[in-house]
């Protein structure tokens, strides 16, 4: 299960067909394509990007020009800022 925090909560219905009505203001937010994952207890929409490619491209950041050292210095000096910090707390 994902750790994050509820933003809304909706009530909603199939109608005959089985259609399901998602509010003007989400598919405004999240785009009007989702993947569905289907749980033992619950289903999930999550959103599909209309590029893909361009949602990777903007998520990556400038990792598209870093090389892979750059790349795995940067998780390593993450990791070890984490440690620091959950040393801190105990």
């Amino acid at each position: 299960m994902f750790c994050t925090t509820i933003v809304s909560s909706r009530s909603t219905e199939t109608d005959r067909q089985g259609r399901l009505y998602i509010p003007k203001e989400i598919r405004e937010q999240y785009g009007g394509k989702y993947h569905i994952v289907t749980y033992e207890d619950r289903i999930q929409l999550i959103p599909v990007a209309d590029d893909p490619l361009a949602a990777i491209r903007e998520a990556t950041g400038g990792l598209r020009d870093a090389s892979i050292e750059e790349i795995r210095e940067g998780i390593e000096a993450e990791v070890k800022a984490k440690a620091r910090d959950q040393d801190v707390d105990r």
